[in-house]
């Protein structure tokens, strides 16, 4: 395995042994689980707690420069695994119905996955020391060009990215007090 690309490759095989277990909870019942089951409910909250530990533990991390529990490298890994697994987990949530606000919710949770892809790209397109330290020396003109160029593409993808994810939260949360209200508290 590639270093650079450690997370990735645990993401794909975690993703694999998930899939190996919703095909033989398929096989088993006959049936593609139900969202509401207790096997689609476990895939939506195990989804759900790992797309939020996604983004409050490392954005908490980034925040706090002062915090030196796990390096700046260590916490995107994390961020980037369970930024994929997450959503994995909460697409098999759906039992491939994609209605209403469900529908929605999934819809952004694929968008933010699909943009998580593009400033992965972007970030590795900055130049770093082997301590993952960002390269600020300008070098040559057209490096430092080159540096700037991708500096303000980081900045742009932030600025879709961040907002897409806190509709994404909100989404979520309104899903689950609904799904709450409505499947549970109703009966």
């Amino acid at each position: 395995m590639q270093r650079k690309n450690k997370e990735f490759w645990l993401a794909l095989l975690a993703a694999v042994i998930i899939t190996a277990v919703y095909a033989f909870i398929i096989f088993w019942y006959r049936a593609i689980p139900a969202a509401g089951s207790l096997f689609g409910h476990l895939l939506g909250v195990l989804g759900f707690v790992l797309m939020l530990l996604t983004e409050v533990l490392y954005s908490f991390r980034k925040r706090t420069r002062k915090a030196r529990w796990g390096s700046m490298e260590s916490w995107l890994q994390f961020h980037i695994f369970t930024g994929l697994v997450g959503p994995y987990l909460v697409l098999l949530h759906t039992s491939w119905k994609f209605n209403g606000l469900a529908g929605a919710t999934t819809l952004l949770t694929i968008i933010i996955v699909i943009s998580g892809f593009i400033g992965r790209y972007i970030y590795t397109r900055i130049p770093r020391s082997l301590d993952g330290v960002e390269i600020t020396d300008p070098g040559a003109q057209a490096q430092y060009a080159a540096l700037a160029r991708t500096r303000r593409m980081l900045s742009v993808w932030h600025s879709v990215h961040i907002p897409i994810g806190m509709a994404l939260f909100v989404a979520a949360f309104i899903h689950i007090g609904a799904a709450l209200y409505y499947a549970t508290l109703l009966r």
